[in-house]
């Protein structure tokens, strides 16, 4: 069973950890990323998920397994919920953890959503596009804006 594990602030150092594993494989499509002098990738500023009440951090678990994260912001008067971040391990990508686990979200944070994806990275783009098709009954709308698409759509 796979669920969501709010992380903590004292949780952070791990999260960074396995970010490092999503960055890595977001570095296939921004060839701008690279490494830092100390052979990590430059750490994501994640204070906000401690201090905004509208920003949330949560650890994708597979039973006690850590396989993934989803940072998620919700929806204030002027701005959808959103998708920051989302990741899982690419040894359980498939399976249908991810779509579990985004299914999950979307009846958490009720509303309309907003998700973006770079045009280049194919696989996201079909993921979500696959999946809010399914969720909203084909009832969203997507459109292709500055090297992204990006999908609005209510739940």
């Amino acid at each position: 069973m796979v669920s969501l594990q709010k992380v903590r602030e004292e949780e952070a150092a791990k999260l960074h950890n396995i970010m490092q594993f999503y960055i890595y494989e977001f570095s296939q499509y921004i060839p701008d990323i690279k490494l830092e002098d100390n052979g990590s990738y430059k750490p994501f500023d994640l204070a906000k998920y401690w201090t905004n009440g509208n920003s949330h951090a949560y650890f994708i678990m597979l039973r006690d397994e850590l396989i993934g994260f989803a940072l998620v912001e919700c929806t204030t008067s002027s701005s959808p919920n959103t998708i920051q971040e989302y990741f899982i391990l690419g040894k359980y990508k498939g399976k249908g953890y991810g779509k579990d686990v985004a299914r999950k979200l979307f009846t958490m944070f009720p509303g309309e959503w907003e998700i973006t994806q770079i045009e280049n990275n194919e696989p996201a783009h079909a993921f979500w596009r696959g999946l809010i098709n399914e969720v909203s009954g084909g009832n969203f709308i997507e459109h292709h804006k500055d090297g992204l698409y990006i999908q609005k759509f209510h739940t």
